[in-house]
């Protein structure tokens, strides 16, 4: 912190960084932080996942990767989809908020 401020100046300072922090971790974030853990393990309950990676094609073929991953999700109950979509929007909603998080913390506060 500066060394110009008044101790006044310190403790406002120090209690909005605090109350920016709290903002970001009881936000939307954290929910889904824990809506991904949650479709993720209801997900993992429903599929042997280490069979679907075996029957995975390993060639360098993206075309075969895309088709056999399209094939896995439709020919998969609609619990299983239904719980793959809320994954991946929760998945992508986090990033989000991750990086919205880092952009505010390395973004200065003017004084």
């Amino acid at each position: 912190m500066n060394k110009n401020m008044t101790d006044i100046e310190k403790n406002v300072m120090r209690r909005v960084h605090l109350i920016r922090i709290l903002g970001l971790v009881i936000s939307t974030g954290m929910l889904a932080a824990l809506t991904f853990v949650a479709a993720l393990w209801g997900v993992g309950r429903e599929v042997w996942v280490a069979r679907v990676f075996e029957n995975m094609p390993h060639s360098g073929n993206l075309i075969a990767f895309a088709n056999f991953w399209l094939a896995a999700f439709i020919h998969t109950r609609p619990i299983v989809q239904i719980l793959t979509l809320l994954t991946l929007t929760s998945l992508v909603y986090l990033t989000r908020e991750c990086a919205r998080a880092f952009a505010s913390i390395f973004t200065p506060v003017a004084v």
